[in-house]
């Protein structure tokens, strides 16, 4: 259908019609879905009528490409103009092949892989019969109590933005020609990650300075690489909900980052600005958010209630209606749904896609490049296989590893760790036992547990956080892992075994009562559906760590917010000088975190060189490049993740004391050394200045590059 086609379609359409297009409603209300027998209640509860249903442009949650046609046949046979609908879920870090979750994806700063996962899911999840996915998630957050930090890849602003180039790439591609690709969404705009307290929905308070120096950039990365939908946030921002921010959608969204796509409340956020505070009931909610320029309301139904109303009234203009209207006829457009309603839904194909061998190969391939070794003391790792291993805890058998946002994984599909680990080690070398609960214990699982880990060489904690504890609505103030599982930890240390603690957690925890009593511990995330396998690869030295994090973990929650890009005060604490008091600091504590952005070791070791400039100066025009060489000192080939941070020394506006501006991973074999090259442009010197104007200052900077974000020995150069 041509855009002069869409343009006689809206003229068509009747008010009822428009606003019809403008609702999103979850899957049970629709003719054809499964479910349909459960939705009186909310339907009555919400005003909505069949009639409303039969207009609605959108469905949340669909699942399963027989119950996406059924709902759209029937929906065609009741529409007038035979509009089709629109389907998008959460697909977040797979479908039915579910990926380690974003925030340990992140981990494996491998953007090539990153990008294969989405295309994975999108293609599991276009055959299902989906056509938007409410993702990638880039809210930056430097925020561990906050339980959605799984869900982004992390603190830092080029990382993030570099993610969220390749997710949109994976899940969107080519989305015209290309039937496996699914339209992407990024959420949640703006700064969702840093709600106050860590506490999820709260108040967000910062600069515009802030804004656009750490949160903004990787939304508008997500935009530039042709991301056609856009998610508003929960939060306030500067006192004004996101949903109802006229200035935030319509002059910064749609004017200055020159969005033209559909944008989307999330769930209720719309009816929400009443309990915020900004709206008197559910009709000025509408007109707020309706001049903000959100085109569809999710799972509320203030639009299908009032916008009609509004505009006879002449509250609100028809223009407003119809632009929203275009955008989402324009998309449905993209999908070709016009022609093919059912677009890429396919039952047979189906069964043989998903969860196909290969979906599962690049689901254990990311795992394992996601999964940090945080801890190795005396090579503690690799297990030596002929020993006796111990598998004790929660997480021993568990299929609980797919993580937040995974709700199309099943555990039937799932591999857990005593399943991995038995391809490598015999059964009369590998025993099991519970031990506890994930947040309750019973003196007998723990007799169990150490009567098992008594007969063993080595035992294998597998310890974490239920899914339920991280993700939306996952706050937490404690982020200790549970004490059961911290008394387990302790008893089982006191005989004398080595311990290998291998984590299952949402968020960066504070590992006191885990890291003192663990000879190594093996940060695993939520590894996703074929879990077991990578935690048992990287725990028998199939395959090498090579995971970074991308998060920093605190000594105590008491440091939170912490990050590595942080900004020097007038008094920084002077390293070496303990006992001058009068400088920015802890008294019971040191201000670093237990373990650094970009830190995670290997089963090789590797040397740096120092680092060479092609010039001391550098120009508006030229370059120079930073090189240094890296050597595997170590006995077996592993990859490193070699990091380039730059330092403004002196800035019209303070300078974090650390950016990373550029990475590469490489694999180098026993004895091999590679000399790895930076370009650095006059570009990546740029910040925002008090006016707000994005440029650069003359002046003196330095470049270092190695393992993580603490290497020391900059090297200086000079802007021209």
């Amino acid at each position: 259908m041509r855009n002069d086609q869409l343009e006689s379609l809206l003229n068509e359409m009747t008010l009822q019609e428009k606003v019809g297009q403008l609702v999103q409603l979850a899957t049970p209300f629709f003719k054809g879905a499964s479910d349909r027998g459960h939705i009186t209640g909310p339907m009555v509860d919400m005003n909505i009528t069949e009639e409303d249903i039969e207009q609605a442009g959108s469905v949340l949650g669909a699942s399963g490409a027989q119950e996406t046609i059924n709902i759209q046949k029937k929906h065609l046979e009741d529409n007038r103009l035979g509009i089709p609908l629109l389907f998008m879920s959460d697909i977040v870090h797979g479908f039915k092949t579910i990926f380690p979750v974003p925030l340990a994806i992140g981990g494996s700063w491998d953007l090539d892989l990153a990008e294969k996962s989405a295309e994975v899911a999108a293609k599991e999840a276009a055959i299902s019969g989906v056509h938007v996915t409410y993702a990638p998630m880039v809210d930056l957050s430097r925020e561990p109590r906050w339980g959605r930090v799984m869900e982004s890849t992390g603190e830092d602003v080029f990382l993030n933005s570099e993610f969220a180039r390749s997710f949109v790439r994976g899940f969107q591609g080519d989305l015209v020609n290309d039937p496996y690709k699914v339209a992407s969404c990024v959420k949640h705009f703006a700064a969702y990650g840093a709600p106050e307290g860590g506490r999820d929905y709260n108040t967000v308070d910062m600069s515009e300075w802030m804004l656009r120096e750490q949160y903004l950039p990787a939304y508008k990365a997500a935009l530039d690489e042709g991301c056609e939908m856009v998610m508003t946030a929960f939060n306030i921002l500067n006192g004004i909900p996101s949903t109802g921010n006229k200035h935030l959608m319509r002059k910064v969204l749609r004017e200055e980052f020159g969005f033209d796509g559909v944008l989307i409340s999330d769930w209720g956020a719309v009816k929400e600005l009443i309990p915020h505070g900004v709206a008197e009931d559910e009709k000025e909610a509408a007109l707020k958010a309706a001049e903000a320029g959100v085109d569809i309301e999710m799972m509320t139904s203030c639009y299908v209630n009032y916008l009609q109303a509004l505009i006879e009234e002449g509250e609100l203009k028809e223009e407003v209606l119809d632009e929203a209207v275009l955008r989402i006829l324009q998309l449905k457009q993209k999908l070709g749904l016009f022609e093919d309603p059912y677009r890429s839904a396919n039952p047979e194909e189906e069964k043989s896609v998903i969860l196909s061998d290969e979906h599962r190969q690049v689901a254990r391939d990311l795992a394992s490049k996601s999964i940090v070794l945080l801890k190795n003391d005396k090579q503690t790792l690799p297990l030596d296989t002929s020993e006796k291993v111990a598998l004790i805890g929660p997480f021993a058998k568990s299929t609980d590893i797919l993580g937040p946002w995974s709700w199309g994984g099943e555990s039937k599909d799932t591999i857990t760790v005593e399943t991995g680990l038995r391809q490598y080690v015999s059964s009369e070398n590998l025993s099991i036992a519970e031990g506890c609960g994930i947040e309750k214990g019973s003196q007998e699982l723990v007799d169990k547990a150490i009567k098992t880990a008594e007969g063993a060489d080595t035992v294998v904690l597998a310890l974490g956080e239920h899914s339920d504890m991280s993700g939306e609505a996952g706050s937490l103030t404690d982020i200790r892992l549970p004490q059961v599982q911290l008394d387990l930890i302790k008893e089982i240390r006191a005989l004398g075994k080595k311990v290998i603690t291998v984590l299952f957690n949402g968020r960066p925890l504070d590992l006191h009562g885990v890291i003192e009593h663990s000879d190594a511990i093996v940060e695993a995330w939520y590894p996703g559906t074929e879990g077991g396998n990578a935690v048992a690869d990287i725990l028998v030295g199939e395959v090498n760590p090579s995971a970074r994090l991308t998060m920093s973990f605190p000594h105590s929650v008491g440091q939170v917010p912490i990050y590595y890009n942080h900004y020097n005060t007038g008094r920084p604490q002077e390293l070496n000088d303990p006992d001058f008091r009068f400088q920015s600091q802890y008294l019971d504590a040191p201000n670093t975190p237990l373990y650094p952005f970009g830190y995670g070791l290997s089963y090789s070791t590797f040397d740096y060189s120092e680092v060479t400039l092609s010039s001391e100066t550098i120009s508006k025009t030229d370059t120079l490049t930073a090189s240094v060489q890296v050597k595997n000192t170590g006995e077996v080939a592993g990859e490193e993740v070699v990091q380039l941070y730059l330092r403004d020394l002196v800035g019209e506006v303070v300078r974090p004391v650390r950016e990373l501006k550029g990475f590469e991973k490489i694999h180098l074999e026993p004895g091999e050394s590679k000399t790895v090259e930076f370009t650095i442009t006059e570009e990546q010197l740029r910040y925002y200045h008090a006016d707000m104007e994005l440029k650069s200052d003359k002046g003196k900077f330095q470049v270092f590059i190695g393992e993580n974000c603490t290497v020391e020995n900059g090297k200086v150069f000079e802007l021209k």
